[in-house]
């Protein structure tokens, strides 16, 4: 008889660092584009994985001079290769016992709704329209009028769908989302990423997280935050399993362009005076003016695709403020990393190319 201990069990020894298992009717109430009951009907749980993101990736951008292991190891890394390989193992556990395993890795895949920011319609991401504007040869295409995907069924959401990652961790008991809409757990406080499998075994549920307090309220996230974009006094408030949940209201497509490419005062790969000669604008998002809007993010993808040799090569690597503004907070003033290391990760201040 499969039991929820063996599934944890096979789930740490295959390379999982904490395992919870939730009732996926803690997702009542979801948007229907967004409830995972949809991908695996007969699912009564939702298994959670963590997989922890080793400190030092962030140690070339926390001084400014290695950008690359962060993208590389810790989000490409774990998503594309890790996680998926120990979801394998622990899937043929389940199926094993008779029982079916869904796995879900953390995807690149696009839906009917934006994985971005929950809006319908066309969710492709910059780099992926740039490539459908020059194919259809306009640059006036309004992308959003087009629908890419569409239900196969009558009473069916159309796929692929997206599900909230950090809602579902908390719908497993493994932690709490942050005021910076980061999810937290006790054991490594910001610094990790989440897979999950849906299965129909009568797994017996962990409870919703109850202990102390993760996140702080300290607000380091948004003093960091080279862009701007996460406000300290609005929020967004969500239920998820009778358990409340609230993270201040973020600017995700500004959040976007900062993430991968953060502005003058923080991205050391594009020349001081591109952004002086910012004439056309297309730069604007980044200097903090104009709407964030996913066709601003187009432009600047266009203008600082020059400098480098591909879309991974510097995708997701030159921000990050304010994972390292949790963690310099939860190491300093105490908190919810049960980790500690005998120095902190921020020995003095954070380094900007202008003051």
């Amino acid at each position: 008889m499969l039991s929820s201990e063996m599934v944890k069990k096979a789930a740490l020894a295959a390379g999982a660092d904490v395992c919870g298992i939730g009732d996926l009717a803690r997702f009542e109430g979801a948007p229907k584009e967004m409830d995972p009951r949809y991908i695996f009907p007969e699912a009564t749980r939702v298994i959670g994985l963590v997989f922890r993101i080793p400190r030092g990736v962030q140690r070339g951008i926390e001084e400014g001079t290695q950008f690359y292991q962060y993208p590389s190891m810790a989000y490409g890394g774990i998503n594309e290769i890790f996680a998926p390989s120990v979801l394998y193992h622990v899937g043929k556990l389940i199926e094993d016992h008779g029982y079916e395993a869904a796995l879900y890795r953390n995807t690149g895949a696009r839906g009917v709704v934006s994985d971005m920011d929950g809006t319908p319609g066309n969710t492709l991401s910059p780099e992926e329209q740039i490539e459908v504007n020059e194919r259809s040869k306009t640059k006036t295409a309004h992308h959003r009028t087009v629908q890419f995907t569409r239900p196969v069924r009558p009473d069916g959401v159309a796929p692929d769908l997206q599900f909230h990652f950090r809602l579902a961790g908390v719908a497993c008991g493994l932690g709490e989302i942050g005021w910076s809409k980061m999810f937290l757990t006790p054991q490594f406080g910001p610094l990790q990423r989440l897979a999950f499998i849906f299965t129909d075994a009568p797994l017996e549920p962990d409870p919703m997280y109850d202990g102390p307090a993760l996140c702080r309220r300290c607000m380091a996230c948004v003093r960091e935050c080279p862009g701007q974009c996460l406000s300290a006094t609005e929020s967004i408030k969500v239920r998820v399993g009778g358990k409340d949940c609230e993270w201040g209201k973020l600017d995700e497509w500004k959040c976007y362009a900062f993430y991968t490419h953060a502005g003058r005062k923080f991205n050391p790969f594009v020349p001081k005076e591109v952004f002086d000669a910012n004439e056309n604008g297309d730069l604007n998002v980044l200097e903090g003016k104009g709407p964030a809007t996913e066709a601003e993010i187009v432009k600047v993808y266009k203008a600082l695709a020059k400098y480098f040799p591909s879309w991974v090569g510097y995708n997701m690597a030159k921000c990050g403020g304010c994972i390292r503004a949790c963690v310099s907070m939860l190491e300093k003033k105490g908190g919810c990393m049960e980790q500690r290391f005998r120095r902190p990760l921020r020995q003095g201040k954070p380094w900007s190319l202008e003051r």
